[in-house]
């Protein structure tokens, strides 16, 4: 087990004050702080030690005791209490008390107040959650470590668009890998709700780390990736196509075919229709109940690239004839 050296992690000195140690926690707190350092987990794991020294130097009992064990701590060793030790009781309040150091609000351990097994060895459980704990002199003087719940973890979840609006059972295979132990494969079986949207996240419970003296393993949640797709793009819950008429189809009016995720329908496009103009198809996007989306089809007028001399003529008699000003309307 490691030995912590809270003094060093805060960089005080054995003899700092309190209010010294709290500033330093203070400056430290705030440049390790996840807010500020997203996806760091270097940074991660320094807020936690930093909470986990403050937490044991900012409280005169628990300092006391700390600083009368630590020359008596040696790394590989057994720790050997010393005497009176198996008489203390420890009560833990809230990292940081009201307001905490410096008005930050105390911070709290990353972990909802799991700090390291050095400290669960001398106080026997984290700041923040309350009780105590008695140390006697019979038997184990430490006791086992608390059980502790696996912590949650998360994944990504691709799926197509015809996936996402069907939904249903789903066969998904993870690498998992765990302390101590070569990466394996972990095959699960996913219920998709029908409609689910980009970025929700699917709660499977008891497949996160597992916990550890008999506690419960964590959860793992996947988050929703929608995979681009070949015709559609999604505007949020709305489904997009951008659907191609030729420009007497515009003109004239047509009745059109237009694919959605759940097959074909017919399009009545009016005469007339312009470029860029959109038709809504009620309850063909992604969601579910009152935040169903829509399938959106976008007109785009395309023109002919290559003419024959028949064709050639036959629009060039249609210019002719035409009263059609577009850039005078």
């Amino acid at each position: 087990m490691e030995y912590k050296d809270y003094y060093q992690i805060l960089g005080v000195s054995k003899t700092a004050p309190k209010e010294e140690i709290a500033k330093a926690f203070k400056k430290l707190a705030r440049q390790y702080h996840p807010d500020l350092n997203p996806d760091n987990k270097t940074a991660e794991t320094k807020f936690k030690e930093i909470n986990e020294a403050y937490e044991v130097l900012k409280d005169e009992e628990k300092r006391k005791l700390y600083d009368r064990l630590g020359p008596n701590w040696q790394h590989g060793q057994d720790f050997q209490p010393p005497p009176g030790f198996e008489n203390m009781h420890f009560g833990f309040r809230p990292g940081g008390g009201p307001g905490g150091p410096g008005g930050m609000g105390g911070f709290t351990n990353m972990n909802g107040g799991d700090f390291s097994d050095f400290f669960e060895t001398l106080f026997g459980g984290p700041g923040g959650m309350g009780g105590s704990r008695t140390f006697r002199s019979s038997g184990d003087p430490f006791g086992h470590s608390r059980p502790r719940r696996g912590a949650d973890s998360e994944a990504t979840l691709e799926l197509t668009m015809e996936e996402a609006w069907r939904g249903g059972p789903k066969t998904i295979t993870l690498q998992e890998r765990l302390p101590g132990q070569a990466p394996s494969i972990k095959t699960l079986q996913v219920n998709i709700p029908s409609g689910i949207k980009e970025g929700a996240r699917i709660r499977l419970a008891g497949q996160g780390n597992p916990g550890t003296h008999g506690a419960p393993a964590g959860d793992l949640f996947l988050k929703v990736a929608v995979l681009p797709h070949r015709q559609f793009y999604l505007d949020g819950v709305n489904v997009v196509l951008d659907l191609p008429l030729a420009p007497w189809e515009a003109a004239l009016g047509a009745k059109v075919p237009v694919p959605t995720l759940d097959g074909s329908v017919e399009l009545a496009v009016p005469a007339g229709v312009d470029s860029g103009r959109k038709f809504r198809l009620k309850g063909r996007g992604l969601g579910a109940g009152a935040e169903k989306g829509d399938q959106l089809v976008k007109i785009r007028i395309k023109s002919p690239k290559q003419l024959n001399a028949e064709e050639q003529a036959l629009w060039e008699q249609l210019a002719r004839m035409s009263r059609f000003a577009p850039r005078e309307e």
